[in-house]
């Protein structure tokens, strides 16, 4: 039997697939821009969000035990999914339309997101909750940084 944590954990991954619609030109474009100094921690930023990712991931398995095929759970699937789009589509969306400004405001956006989909888990699961809380840490930072980005290189606001 195909356990729900299975499927979950393949869904994310297909949803990953997604920033492969990255062009070496998009690349270009954002390597050349300025960036804040502290900004340091920049090649950690992949291992960072790869971590979210599982806990988001575990956080909806732990859901959908709770109460597998309710149509709020569906729901609940739903708002993880969406999440997750949102999240993957950050940087192809802001790389392709050469826009840091669209960048923010898909970050903005899912941090929004993430918040109320919290808020709804934590009635069904306190560890639920608790898994998606390194999205809600992380995510105002990567949107506080692009805003840096925005301040530092306007032209490509």
């Amino acid at each position: 039997m195909i356990k729900s944590w299975m499927v979950i954990g393949a869904v994310a991954l297909l949803v990953q697939f997604g920033s492969f619609f990255i062009t070496p030109g998009d690349v270009k474009w954002f390597a050349k821009l300025s960036r804040p100094r502290w900004l340091v921690f920049e090649p950690l930023i992949p291992i960072i969000w790869t971590v979210i990712f599982i806990c988001g991931a575990a956080s909806a398995s732990v859901v959908w035990e709770k109460n597998p095929g309710s149509w709020y759970t569906w729901l609940l699937m739903g708002l993880y999914l969406l999440l997750e789009v949102i999240t993957v589509a950050y940087i192809p969306m802001m790389l392709r339309f050469r826009s840091l400004r669209t960048g923010e405001i898909i970050g903005a956006s899912g941090l929004i997101l993430s918040i109320l989909l919290t808020v709804s888990v934590l009635p069904i699961s306190l560890i639920a909750a608790l898994l998606l809380v390194p999205y809600l840490a992380w995510s105002p930072i990567g949107t506080y940084t692009t805003e840096e980005l925005v301040q530092l290189n306007p032209e490509d606001a």
